[in-house]
């Protein structure tokens, strides 16, 4: 993966660093995560991230790929989450980002975790 925005997303996401994954966003972003509502801007994005990250274990994308058009960057790989029992739930997905200059303006998140709180 040679993106740097990308570069930041995964490693912030892997990290489940909320603050740093929210900061590659504009300040009156779009989050959307799978079929939950949208979430928009930094007050209410940081809040739906932490609280998802604190619902697993760890989390890691491998595989990806990255497709870069004017203005719209689409990632596309594989997504391990740990769950607190230590057991794995592993899916693809698929993510695009429409961009404002170096920050994503619209966060769309295209993953099947429905058995992920399955035991």
């Amino acid at each position: 993966m040679s993106n740097p925005t990308a570069n930041k997303v995964f490693a912030a996401v892997d990290a489940m660093d909320a603050a740093a994954l929210t900061a590659c966003m504009t300040p009156d972003a779009v989050f959307r995560f799978s079929n939950h509502p949208p979430v928009a801007g930094h007050d209410n994005i940081r809040p739906f991230l932490e609280g998802f990250f604190a619902s697993i274990k760890a989390i890691s994308h491998s595989q990806l790929e990255v497709f870069e058009l004017p203005g719209v960057l689409i990632t596309n790989g594989v997504v391990t989450y740990t769950r607190h029992n230590g057991t794995r739930y592993q899916c693809y997905f698929s993510n695009t980002f429409k961009m404002e200059g170096n920050l994503i303006a619209e966060y769309l998140i295209f993953v099947d975790n429905s058995k992920l709180y399955e035991e």
